[in-house]
C-alpha cells in the first residue's frame, strides 16, 4: 500500500497529490478508468450541488487532483462523487468489541487483487478539520479509519438497488472522520446528510459505544449491541426487517463474496468466545475461526488490508495484504488527542 499524506488547505493537498502522480507516469485521465456514461455525468452533476451544501471542502480538493492530473474537474468527479452507485462490487467485513480493558474495531477490506498496487493508506491533516489515518482502494474516498479523537469508522458495501443523487459511501466515511468525535456525533451526520449508495457504516469510539448504521438514500437502521452483549458486527447485506428489501437478489456474478457466510461465523463466534481481546480480534480477522479471508485469488478477489484499532490505548494496526498470510504492523503517523 502507498502512504500518503494531505495536509494544509483541500485544494493545495490534492493538487500536491494529483500533480505527484502525474510526474510519475501515473494518470486518472483514462477512458478504462473514467467510464463516463451520460447517466453517471448527470448524476454527478446533480450530486455536486449536494455536495456545494454539504461537503463543499472536498470538491475543492477533488478540483485540486483534477488540475494537477491536468484533466477536467468533471471528468474526475464523474469518477469519484459516482462510485458505490456505477462501480465494481467490493466487500468487507467489520466487527467492534469490548472488554474490561479494551475497545477494538476491526476491519476486512476485499477486494480486486489486480488493483492491489494501488491501495493507500492516507494521512490527513487539513485545514479545520479533524486529522486522521484512513485507507482505500480509490482516490479521495476513504473506507475505514479512525482520527484524532478515537472515533473509528468503516463501511461495508451492499450494491445498490435504489440510488439518487448524494453523497457517496467512502465519502461519508471520510466525512465523519473529518466532523465528528464521537459515534452519537457521526449518527447524527448520517441523520442529516444527502446519502446516495447503499452501504452499512460501523462506528465505535473511545468511550465504548458502538453502532452498524444500514442506510442508503431512502433508508436508515440503527444497530446496536444487544442486552448483554459487547459486540457488533456487520458483512456486506442488510439484516434488519426495515432494511432487507434493499438486498439485491444477485453480486459479484451471482454471487455475494460469501458475505452471509462471513456473517454466520461473526455472529457464532461472537457469541460463544467470551475472551475478545486484540489476540482474539486478530484471529477472527486472519480466519482461523471460520472463513473470513480465505479466498481463491485465482478467482481476482482477495482480502487486501486488514485493520484493528484499539481506540481507548490509541494504537493504530494494520495488515497489508491478507491477515491469513501477512502480520500486522503498527502505523505511529497520527497523533492522538
Amino acid at each position: 500500500m502507498y502512504h500518503s499524506r494531505f495536509k494544509n488547505s483541500y485544494y493545495d493537498a490534492g493538487f500536491k497529490y494529483g500533480d505527484l502522480l502525474f510526474n510519475n507516469g501515473k494518470s486518472l485521465n483514462k477512458d478504462h478508468i473514467l467510464n463516463l456514461s451520460e447517466e453517471k455525468r448527470d448524476f454527478t452533476i446533480r450530486s455536486i450541488e449536494i455536495y456545494k451544501r454539504e461537503y463543499p471542502k472536498v470538491l475543492e480538493e477533488i478540483k485540486g487532483i483534477a488540475d494537477g492530473q491536468r484533466m477536467e474537474f468533471l471528468d474526475l468527479a464523474c469518477f469519484i462523487l459516482g462510485m458505490y452507485n456505477f462501480t465494481l462490487e467490493n466487500y468487507c467485513s467489520c466487527v467492534v468489541v469490548k472488554n474490561e480493558e479494551d475497545i477494538i474495531f476491526g476491519r476486512n477490506s476485499d477486494f480486486l487483487v489486480e488493483l492491489e498496487h494501488l491501495y493507500e493508506s492516507c494521512y490527513y491533516d487539513l485545514d479545520n478539520s479533524y486529522s486522521f489515518i484512513g485507507n482505500t482502494t480509490a482516490v479521495t474516498q476513504i473506507e475505514d479509519g479512525v482520527n484524532e479523537y478515537g472515533l473509528a469508522a468503516g463501511l461495508t458495501f451492499v450494491y445498490p438497488t435504489v440510488k439518487k443523487p448524494g453523497i457517496n459511501a467512502g465519502l461519508l466515511i471520510r466525512y465523519i472522520l473529518e466532523k465528528c468525535k464521537t459515534v452519537k456525533e457521526g449518527i447524527d451526520a448520517l441523520k442529516n446528510l444527502t446519502i446516495s449508495s447503499s452501504q452499512t457504516i460501523t462506528l465505535a469510539d473511545k468511550y465504548g459505544d458502538m453502532a452498524v448504521i444500514e442506510c442508503n438514500c431512502n433508508e436508515m437502521e440503527i444497530i446496536k449491541p444487544k442486552g448483554n452483549e459487547n459486540f457488533i458486527y456487520t458483512t456486506n447485506h442488510f439484516i434488519t426487517d426495515k432494511m432487507q428489501k434493499y438486498n439485491p437478489p444477485k453480486a459479484f456474478n451471482g454471487e455475494d463474496l460469501f458475505s452471509h457466510k462471513r456473517y454466520q461465523v461473526l455472529k457464532d463466534v461472537l457469541s460463544k468466545h467470551k475472551n475478545q481481546d486484540f489476540a482474539f480480534i486478530k484471529n477472527l480477522l486472519s480466519g482461523k475461526y471460520g472463513f473470513m479471508c480465505q479466498y481463491d485469488r485465482k478467482l481476482g478477489a482477495d482480502t487486501v488490508w486488514s485493520s484493528i484499532y484499539l481506540l481507548n490505548k490509541n494504537k493504530i494496526y494494520r495488515c497489508e495484504g491478507n491477515p491469513s498470510r501477512k502480520k500486522y504492523k503498527s502505523d505511529e503517523r497520527l497523533k492522538f488527542k
